[in-house]
């Protein structure tokens, strides 16, 4: 199964997700995290602008569906942590994983800009800086997501929105 996190640079995917998988490995040990930002490492696609284009951020997104298909298809549990700008790649998704969970994480691009824990939306905003999903790539939400979290309040439990979202995915 393929536990799906959408949402733009500092919605908190990644946090959600570390909890996620946290959980689900305490019952299913075959879980890992798939974060978006550590496969453009592991791929050597994190440096220059090249690999944030919207070319660059296709390429990583196919690249991260296969890896969470070859995953899944070893009986091995995805919590994935994606921008998924591509409504393409989620129904690709929907189609080729055993079983697919979409969670879409939203906030508003205000909170965003006063979290902007890696520094993007500022600069861009001032034009120092191009190809900043929400800024001047368009960033359009899932059409079908399984789940909305409105992460526009700070101090969530965060827990407790990973157990809800193990249980409404039926993973647990």
């Amino acid at each position: 199964m393929v536990i799906w996190l959408i949402g733009l640079s500092s919605s908190g995917k990644t946090t959600l997700g570390r909890y996620i998988c946290d959980l689900w490995k305490k019952n299913v040990p075959n879980t890992v995290l798939v974060d978006g930002d550590e496969i453009r490492s592991v791929f050597k696609h994190d440096k220059g602008s090249a690999p944030y284009t919207i070319e660059g951020r296709r390429k990583n997104a196919d690249r991260i569906c296969n890896l969470c298909a070859w995953l899944d298809k070893q009986d091995i549990n995805v919590v994935c942590c994606i921008l998924s700008l591509f409504e393409e790649s989620r129904q690709w998704n929907r189609n080729n994983y055993s079983k697919y969970y979409e969670v879409y994480i939203s906030v508003s691009m205000e909170n965003l800009i006063n979290r902007d824990n890696k520094n993007l939306y500022g600069p861009a905003l001032r034009g120092e800086t191009k190809d900043v999903v929400g800024v001047d790539i368009p960033f359009n939400a899932p059409e079908n997501p399984d789940y909305v979290f409105d992460n526009n309040t700070n101090g969530a439990d965060l827990r407790m929105v990973a157990v809800d979202i193990l249980r409404k995915s039926t993973a647990i």
